[in-house]
């Protein structure tokens, strides 16, 4: 019965959701986003390699709790309650930074303000497919310039939630997939989750201390791409400080780290490895790299937009 439903859905013309825009499925989408608790086993998927990891949502007394665990490799977990994200990871002492969401699932802007997206990209209602043994109707964000990629996103027909989210390069070519296997949909938090608001977790590091730091600023950013992230810090093996920026337009994120010049010879090659464009150059008396899933000229024409004020 369940799978006689399912085919009804996907193929009735004339069902509620056939009527729904392209907009409003991303407005559902986000909602869900933000409200559903549920639990998503998922699949990320690159050029060289696969990235298994679990995700759950919920709410317990009020606040928002979320649990992020990658399957392979090292342990490596993240735990949010209300705006707190605290990382555990093998071998370091756990830590907490202020934010609203865990990264590194689905990009921020899907469970945020959609509208934002439209600076960038056109939303497109496309076909149906089953995933993860779930009705799907995919959107598509198609780039209104060159400076940025195509996406497009499955949404569950039943619980707006996303199963699975693509990145295409100009050419069409899949760069980076998240899939989910398996979506439950919860009707009380699951225990980690309520083990997890109770936990005392270590308090939000401070923000970094930016009294050396340089103001860099861009005269040209492609639209709809904001800097969201400026701070001064010292990497590990590198006593000089370096300057880190993140931009992003909601789907797309790029990073730059801006340090003083060496001596060395810098490479004369851009390299692109899993979809991830990089481009190295000098500015003034600073080096510049800049990586991002975008394509190289975009980086390319960032990096010389770069100034200090």
């Amino acid at each position: 019965m369940r799978l006689f439903l399912l085919a009804l859905i996907l193929l009735s013309p004339f069902s509620f959701a056939q009527e729904m825009s392209a907009n409003d499925w991303l407005k559902n989408m986000s909602q869900s986003l933000t409200d559903k608790q549920f639990k998503a086993s998922v699949v990320q998927i690159q050029a060289d390699h696969i990235r298994p990891l679990v995700f759950l949502q919920g709410k317990v007394d009020g606040k928002s709790v979320s649990y992020l665990e990658y399957l392979n490799g090292p342990p490596k977990n993240a735990v949010k309650v209300d705006n707190k994200v605290t990382f555990l990871e093998l071998d370091q002492q756990p830590y907490s930074i202020k934010a609203n969401r865990i990264q590194g699932v689905w990009p921020a802007s899907l469970s945020g303000n959609i509208a934002k997206l439209e600076q960038g990209y056109q939303f497109v209602l496309g076909g149906r497919s089953r995933i993860a043994g779930r009705a799907g109707q995919m959107i598509r964000f198609i780039a209104k310039d060159e400076f940025r990629y195509d996406s497009q996103v499955w949404l569950d027909m039943e619980t707006f939630l996303p199963l699975r989210y693509d990145t295409l390069n100009r050419d069409k070519q899949l760069l980076e997939q998240t899939m989910v296997v398996e979506l439950l949909e919860l009707n009380e938090p699951p225990k980690i989750l309520i083990e997890a608001s109770k936990h005392d977790w270590p308090a939000v590091i401070n923000p970094t201390d930016r009294k050396e730091a340089q103001n860099w600023q861009f005269t040209w950013l492609p639209q709809g791409f904001d800097m969201v992230v400026a701070d001064n810090h010292r990497l590990i093996g590198i006593h000089e400080p370096v300057e880190y920026i993140a931009l992003t337009d909601g789907l797309a994120n790029i990073s730059i780290y801006v340090a003083r010049a060496s001596d060395n010879p810098m490479p004369e090659e851009l390299v692109t490895r899993n979809g991830i464009s990089m481009v190295v150059e000098k500015v003034g008396n600073a080096e510049v790299v800049a990586l991002g899933k975008v394509p190289t000229e975009t980086l390319e024409r960032i990096v010389r937009s770069l100034t200090l004020k």
